[in-house]
């Protein structure tokens, strides 16, 4: 099982700060913009908007997230390796039927080389990777029966054999929008104007996050009127856990202000975004 290499997290900062433009991981991130002159307005007069995105197709995800997901009645994005089976591949199936986003987070996961990540991007060019991401787009569909597809970088990792391929993928428009990392600071997006539809950055969750650092976060997106992507990983389980109880306490929080918030998928939000901006 391939684990992600998330970006480390800054300390906590109540001021609204708008996302990088394009915003990379750390290594690669610019200082934040100022917030956009224009706010977002969101649907049904929302002040902000939060997206719950899950990695890796892991079987927490499957008996623990999902149901905390419908009980909540929220959506959500779930990006899938290949990492399936004749038991699990029926399930997703399923999980796709009632509503929830399948997305594209290639075959094997390749990204930089370490010891739980075994699929090594170092030898691949950026057209095996776009050729990796086709084929699971082909492997996606044969499950949902949907044509377009978001995307998530294996490991926040936007390169192949140690050159970017994200032109690539916009050359040969594989996927429709990608998702990348980031931290509480550059995941707080608000300058909708300069976002890159493939670099849009995301709240990358450690191993045992608090609730209180993740509700902090939403309600910086709250206060700025913006848009704040979550990456989860396992859910009670497996790797990169988020325990099930601060899990459930951020579900909680966005239903106790659905007046406010809006929870879609990652296509969804994008699609309002790029129609609106």
């Amino acid at each position: 099982m391939k684990r992600s290499l998330l970006v480390p997290l800054l300390a906590f900062s109540w001021g609204c700060v708008a996302a990088q433009p394009g915003a990379l991981p750390r290594s690669e991130a610019q200082p934040a913009q100022r917030p956009a002159a224009k706010p977002m307005e969101w649907p049904h007069h929302k002040q902000a908007t939060i997206v719950l995105t899950y990695d890796d197709a892991l079987n927490s995800q499957l008996d623990v997230a999902i149901p905390q997901l419908e009980r909540a009645g929220l959506k959500a994005t779930f990006f899938l390796t290949s990492d399936l089976d004749y038991r699990t591949l029926p399930r997703w199936r399923e999980v796709a039927k009632k509503g929830f986003e399948l997305g594209n987070h290639t075959l094997y996961h390749p990204c930089l080389p370490t010891v739980d990540n075994p699929v090594s991007s170092a030898a691949y060019t950026p057209y095996q990777m776009i050729r990796e991401i086709e084929v699971m787009n082909w492997m996606l569909y044969a499950i949902d029966g949907q044509k377009t597809r978001t995307y998530a970088y294996p490991c926040t990792d936007t390169t192949a054999g140690g050159r970017s391929y994200v032109d690539t993928l916009k050359r040969y428009k594989s996927v429709k929008y990608a998702r990348l990392g980031g931290d509480e600071q550059t995941a707080v997006i608000t300058d909708f104007g300069h976002l890159d539809s493939l670099r849009v950055p995301s709240l990358g969750l450690e191993d045992s996050s608090s609730a209180e650092m993740i509700l902090h976060f939403v309600k910086t997106v709250q206060q700025c009127g913006g848009l704040g992507i979550i990456m989860f990983h396992g859910i009670g389980g497996d790797y990169i856990t988020t325990p099930v109880a601060v899990h459930q306490q951020v579900l909680d929080y966005l239903v106790e202000n659905k007046d406010s918030i809006w929870v879609p998928t990652f296509q969804e939000a994008m699609d309002y975004v790029m129609q609106r901006r």
